[in-house]
C-alpha cells in the first residue's frame, strides 16, 4: 500500500460525547485498487451526529499484494461537530508490517495537541524537518480529516472545506480541497449524488523534503475525493478517493455504502 494511504486509515481509541439526538449508524466497506488491480479492503463504521462523531477505519492488504508485505491498519478518531467545523478530541493509530508495529495516541483540546504517545518512537533523522510546537496548534487528525460538514439540507460545494492543517503525530502538512463537480454514484445502500474535490498535498513539517517521494506528492495534481452524505446529519464521508502514485493510479471505492 503506498505509504501516504495508512495515514488515512489509521487510530485506535474511543470518545462519549455522543448526542443520542439524529445519530446515524455507519458501515461502508471499501475495495482498495492500485492500477487497477485489486490490493486490499477498508471499512469505516462509527456513530454520526450533527453535533459529534466517533468513527473507526480498518485496512488490510489483501490477494496478490498480502504475498509481498501483510500491512494492516486500524483507526478510531472523535470529537464534536459545532458551527460546521470539526473540533478533534482523540486519535490513535496501530498500523503494522511485517517489520514494525507502530502506536501513536493523541489527545487534543482546542484544536491542539494536549497529549501525545508514540511507541515505538520514529528514528532521528537528520534531514528530517523539525516538528515544533507551532506544528502541533490549530490541527485536525488525518482521520476527523474526513469527516466532512456541509451547510443546508442537500450535499453541495461548501463539503469541500479548502484547507485543512492535518497533524498525524508525526508529520504536520496541509491539504487543500476545492469543488470539482458532481457525479451521480450507486453501491449496495446508496445511490445518488457525490460531491467531487479535488485536493492538493502540502507538507509543513516531520517531512524529508529531499525524498523523491516527497517532492512527488508536492506536485502532484491528481488526487480527488467524491463526498457522500451520512443520512440527514449534515456531514459528508468519502465515497471514493483516487490518488496518483509514483507506481500507479491508487482508488479506495465503496462498495457498501449503509446508514441507519
Amino acid at each position: 500500500m503506498p505509504p501516504f494511504l495508512p495515514r488515512a486509515l489509521l487510530a485506535l481509541a474511543s470518545f462519549g460525547l455522543a448526542s443520542a439526538a439524529h445519530a446515524e449508524t455507519l458501515q461502508v466497506k471499501y475495495a482498495v485498487s492500485l492500477s487497477i488491480l485489486p490490493i486490499g479492503t477498508a471499512s469505516l463504521t462509527g456513530k454520526v451526529n450533527p453535533d459529534s462523531y466517533n468513527v473507526e477505519v480498518n485496512a488490510r492488504l489483501s490477494g496478490l499484494a498480502s504475498m509481498v508485505s501483510s500491512s494492516r491498519a486500524v483507526a478510531t478518531a472523535a470529537g464534536n461537530i459545532s458551527g460546521g467545523r470539526i473540533s478533534p478530541a482523540t486519535y490513535a493509530t496501530t498500523a503494522s508490517n511485517p517489520k514494525l508495529t507502530r502506536t501513536i495516541r493523541m489527545a487534543m483540546s482546542g484544536s491542539a495537541v494536549s497529549g501525545l504517545d508514540i511507541s515505538p518512537p520514529f528514528d532521528e533523522i537528520p534531514d528530517r524537518v523539525p516538528v515544533t510546537d507551532a506544528s502541533k496548534h490549530n490541527i485536525i487528525d488525518p482521520l476527523s480529516a474526513i469527516v466532512m460538514p456541509f451547510s443546508g439540507d442537500t450535499i453541495s460545494a461548501s463539503v469541500c472545506p479548502g484547507k485543512l492543517p492535518v497533524f498525524d503525530g508525526g508529520a504536520r502538512f496541509d491539504i487543500t480541497m476545492s469543488y470539482s463537480g458532481t457525479r451521480q454514484v450507486k453501491a449496495k445502500g446508496y445511490a445518488g449524488p457525490a460531491v467531487v474535490c479535488a485536493v492538493r498535498y502540502t507538507p509543513v513539517a516531520g517531512h524529508r523534503p529531499d525524498r523523491p517521494a516527497t517532492k512527488f506528492m508536492a506536485d502532484n495534481r491528481d488526487i480527488e475525493v467524491w463526498l457522500v452524505p451520512v443520512g440527514t446529519t449534515r456531514v459528508a464521508v468519502p465515497f471514493h478517493i483516487a490518488v496518483k502514485t509514483m507506481t500507479g493510479n491508487a482508488v479506495v471505492e465503496a462498495t457498501e455504502f449503509n446508514v441507519h
